[in-house]
């Protein structure tokens, strides 16, 4: 079995073959003896710049596979170095056959990672998706940020591949999940650069995600499962606790498993799942604005002199700061290179998110400045946090007076004059409005303190003129579908939420692992059709 080799310091000019080399140094094992190397993971270490000779060093890791088990069980004892177990899906199938399709409401990474797994093992599900298709939603989205008319059903949150598909395709996650390069190596597989299997912070773009979730789409559709557009989940019909059937606008589909996999901001369909008896409960979410600075600016605050060197990836931070009584305030989807974008999914409100291309090469970067709020703040009915953001969803609108975003200086907001130093990049536009009206006092001085504290952190926060758009209220589900230890919805036998939106998970890989673990849960349960 092969291992890695971790924690290999190196100058960021060297090659991979520099990089073995010094693996090979450090576990003391002759070129003889392997029989293939290659880098397996590389990151930046920045810390101590300025302080070291070394200056910004590669931290890599490397895979060998050796000619001897002995030496490589010997060698699996150090430390710094662990077997690389690779990751095959052996799913355990039922021969329980039913009546009726597997059925999955939605068609973002949650959706289709449980849709395309189903399909490679024999199943043909059949995948709900209210919104259009990844071209459909290219065009609408591109009317909308032109000043033209929300579409509410195909928008930035709603359609082919989810929120994701208009961000920065961040491929990073907390979730410590063997699933996850499994995920990775499905997306080289349906197009996404190979490099993503070996950077530590591996991103897609919304260029190429594009591509990637229509290639998906068709590898289903092959396998004999269906993927249908402008088909929005409006009703579930129960037997006992089994789902029999399911509504849609163009009629029911007899149905012998339902994964829910509605994203965060299917609102409406949280309301029809509290109908139907499907125990939700309000959980915690961040709420605040998206703030801007330029790249340079950045890159200069992260690589002090050697910022601008071609070597060195576009500039990302990630800042928390969490106060005593557990208040946190904290960066979120932070884009090098990239827009802030309007966001909305109901008419009459004002949602921004942030968004990159592959590249990453544009003038400005932003990232989400957001405060932590739960039920204690907004209510302890499963739906109050949800009327929570969607109230200032709806002041943003009224304080703007159309589809501009609310903005203003990091300087006025704190209460002090100051004018623009970057371009904000929101469109349809900003309109200077005082955000302290927007957002609850208890966030807008959670807010404050946070600036501050990323300013003795980073010196582009220090800069008065960097520009807030809000809201950013999209940052997480508020709900949460409850659910038992075998993924399904407290009270039913074949309903499995699943993602975001039913509150176990937060990003493209996490979503993507917990899709892959519902179509292993139906496959416990059902035989292919």
């Amino acid at each position: 079995m092969p291992i890695i080799v971790m924690n290999i310091k190196t100058p960021l000019n060297v090659s991979e073959a520099e990089i073995v080399s010094s693996a090979l140094r450090e576990v003391g094992a002759g070129k003889r003896h392997v029989l293939s190397a290659s880098i397996y993971k590389t990151s930046l270490d920045a810390r101590k710049r300025e302080r070291t000779r070394d200056g910004i060093q590669l931290v890599s890791s490397v895979l060998l596979a050796l000619d001897s088990d002995k030496l490589e069980r010997e060698l699996s004892k150090k430390q710094n170095i662990k077997y690389f177990e690779e990751l095959e899906l052996s799913p355990v199938i039922s021969s329980r056959k039913t009546d009726g399709r597997v059925v999955i409401a939605g068609f973002g990474p949650a959706g289709m990672f449980a849709g395309l797994t189903l399909s490679e093992y024999g199943y043909k599900p059949i995948v709900l998706e209210r919104g259009g298709s990844v071209d459909e939603r290219v065009e609408k989205i591109s009317q909308y940020w032109s000043g033209g008319e929300l579409d509410e059903s195909t928008n930035v949150q709603f359609g082919e591949g989810g929120a994701g598909t208009f961000s920065d395709g961040k491929l990073t996650t907390r979730i410590n999940d063997q699933l996850c390069r499994y995920v990775l190596e499905k997306f080289v597989d349906f197009g996404a650069p190979e490099s993503i299997l070996r950077i530590a912070k591996p991103h897609l773009g919304t260029d190429n995600l594009r591509g990637i979730v229509r290639n998906i789409r068709q590898r289903i559709i092959e396998n004999g499962g269906e993927v249908r557009f402008h088909s929005e989940l409006t009703g579930i019909t129960f037997d006992g606790e089994r789902i029999t059937k399911v509504s849609t606008p163009s009629g029911d589909i007899e149905t012998s498993a339902l994964i829910l996999a509605i994203g965060h901001s299917a609102r409406d369909t949280f309301e029809m799942l509290l109908k139907s008896g499907i125990s939700l409960a309000p959980k915690p979410f961040s709420v605040g604005a998206r703030i801007e600075h330029t790249q340079e600016s950045v890159e200069k605050s992260l690589y002090g002199d050697y910022a601008g060197s071609p070597l060195l990836p576009k500039g990302e931070y990630q800042l928390s700061y969490r106060r005593s009584d557990g208040r946190a305030c904290y960066t979120f989807c932070m884009c090098p290179g990239g827009m802030v974008v309007a966001s909305a999914s109901e008419k009459g409100t004002i949602v921004t998110n942030g968004m990159s291309m592959y590249s990453r090469d544009g003038e400005n970067a932003n990232a989400a400045i957001v405060v932590s709020v739960n039920p204690d703040d907004f209510g302890h009915d499963a739906l109050d946090g949800v009327r929570f953001a969607s109230d200032i969803e709806k002041k943003a609108y009224l304080m703007s007076g159309d589809s501009r975003a609310p903005a203003m200086t990091v300087g006025n907001f704190h209460g002090n004059s100051a004018s623009r130093s970057v371009v904000p990049s929101y469109e349809p536009g900003v309109v200077d409005r005082d955000l302290n009206k927007l957002f609850p006092q208890f966030v807008s001085e959670m807010m404050k303190e946070g600036l501050t504290k990323f300013a003795r952190e980073m010196d582009c926060f220090k800069d008065m003129g960097a520009v807030l758009t809000a809201p950013e209220t999209r940052t997480s589900s508020p709900v949460r579908i409850t659910r038992d230890e075998n993924m399904r919805a407290l009270g039913t036998e074949n309903l499995i939420p699943c993602g975001e939106g039913a509150g176990y998970a937060g990003g493209i890989m996490s979503a993507a692992v917990d899709g892959i673990k519902a179509a292993l849960e139906v496959m416990r349960s059902l035989a292919p059709q």
